[in-house]
């Protein structure tokens, strides 16, 4: 068999260019994460399962199969054929030979997902974030390893369902992956390193950050059912998406996190709304959102997650403590204090494929890998702040998992079942009104 050489070092090295250099443990972790996985003995393969086969889950699906090249793509869903269809002709250009996915192993139907979860030995979970702890239920109850995308729920119900099938999980011996990439990228894990060891002294106040660019919703094709219409333009229901501060914001909020020991706050409370999403394929969520988080500790973090045209954009993560401040910038990291430091980027670290490579190492060599708490904590920090804003009203991480909040319907069988939102009679969906909205309650 024919295995791809893991890059040289000093190619690897290149990637940062800082004005002094890695820790040589920092440099050691680093060169690890990105050696590919080979296959173990024999022909050493690994059948990998796609369900939700849009952007994201191709994507992952090669990046699975360029970090461990005795993966092949051996079966796929998608509820939308042409999606499905696209995604395979992709993969397939991308690892020739590698790619067997007959008529008989394409699903496009409901219950699609348990058949490909039966066909394969590894499956990737990224559809639509509302699913997501159905499906990863029924890939541990299958006894399958999972590399999921984030978020890993839009409701507390489904937060509570991953945490019990991570822990059955791990039970199992399963490997579980969750794309929450910036973990996997040396140059976090060397800044976040230095904040845990008082490079900034103690940490007093962080911020996160996702303001930037919006997807344009999708207006209805004529013919198409509720729910259909939803599914397809799913990024504007809460219900599908959890609204964009926990879609996207995820990862900065996972990164803080990160920065307190992962520590989860224990409040929150904000305000948002929609300035500019004014039209009917623009749904339910918002376009703004800010919101304040506090920690067990005291420690605050500011949140903003804004999708305006024209606006004032970053993508970062930042931390002040009593001897200076830490920013994380997408092409730049420093501390100031008397510790000071820089590291710039040449060009952005892949943590989408640097992710994978741990992973693979876990199932090859029967490693503990299990990132679904982790996931599923940072994902409820952004529901925590959504049920702040969508009420107004300040909400206690107790109170919120108490709730027991449930957006998600569980009977849903076909494009024909009810969709859970439903337009009124001129066609606007129900959105959140702050002060009037219960934070815990389904509001629609």
């Amino acid at each position: 068999m024919t295995t791809e050489n893991p890059p040289s070092s000093s190619t690897r090295r290149v990637f940062l260019e800082r004005s002094s250099a890695m820790s040589a443990a920092s440099i050691t972790l680093a060169l690890a994460s990105q050696t590919p996985v080979h296959a173990a003995s024999g022909d050493g393969k690994l059948k990998l399962g796609l369900v939700g086969c849009g952007g994201r889950g191709a994507g992952a699906a090669n990046q699975a199969m360029t970090a461990d090249d005795g993966v092949e793509l051996f079966s796929m869903c998608d509820v939308d054929r042409s999606v499905l269809d696209r995604a395979h002709d992709i993969i397939d250009k991308k690892h020739e030979g590698r790619v067997d996915v007959p008529e008989e192993r394409r699903y496009s139907d409901f219950e699609g997902y348990k058949r490909v979860i039966a066909d394969c030995d590894i499956v990737i979970l990224a559809t639509s974030p509302g699913f997501r702890p159905q499906h990863f239920e029924e890939a541990v109850a299958q006894g399958k390893h999972v590399f999921m995308e984030k978020p890993v729920a839009t409701d507390v119900t489904g937060i509570k369902r991953v945490i019990e099938a991570g822990k059955q999980a791990k039970a199992k011996n399963l490997k579980v992956g969750v794309g929450l990439q910036r973990r996997h990228q040396p140059g976090y894990q060397e800044w976040i390193k230095r904040i845990q060891d008082g490079a900034i002294g103690d940490v007093l106040v962080m911020r996160a950050l996702w303001n930037g660019s919006s997807r344009p919703g999708k207006p209805r094709i004529e013919g198409e059912t509720e729910l259909e219409y939803q599914i397809r333009n799913w990024y504007y229901f809460t219900w599908l998406s959890g609204d964009h501060n926990v879609e996207q914001h995820v990862h900065n909020l996972d990164v803080v996190n990160w920065m307190k020991g992962d520590q989860h706050p224990v409040l929150a409370r904000g305000m948002g709304g929609r300035e500019v999403r004014n039209k009917m394929e623009n749904g339910q969520i918002y376009d703004h959102h800010f919101i304040e988080y506090e920690y067990a500790d005291g420690t605050v973090m500011y949140s903003q997650a804004r999708q305006i045209p024209n606006c004032w954009r970053s993508i970062s993560e930042s931390a002040i403590g009593t001897l200076g401040r830490a920013n994380l910038e997408q092409r730049e990291f420093t501390i100031s204090g008397p510790n000071a430091d820089t590291m710039r980027f040449r060009k952005n670290e892949d943590g989408h494929q640097l992710e994978h490579y741990p992973l693979f190492k876990a199932i090859r060599e029967n490693l503990e890998y299990n990132e679904a708490e982790r996931g599923a904590m940072a994902t409820m920090t952004g529901i925590l702040g959504r049920m702040a804003n969508y009420s107004g009203v300040e909400v206690t991480w107790d109170d919120a998992m108490a709730s027991n909040q449930k957006l998600v319907p569980d009977d849903l069988v076909d494009f024909s079942s009810p969709a859970p939102v439903q337009p009124d009679k001129d066609g606007w969906y129900p959105v959140a009104v702050p002060g009037v909205t219960d934070p815990f309650q389904v509001w629609y």
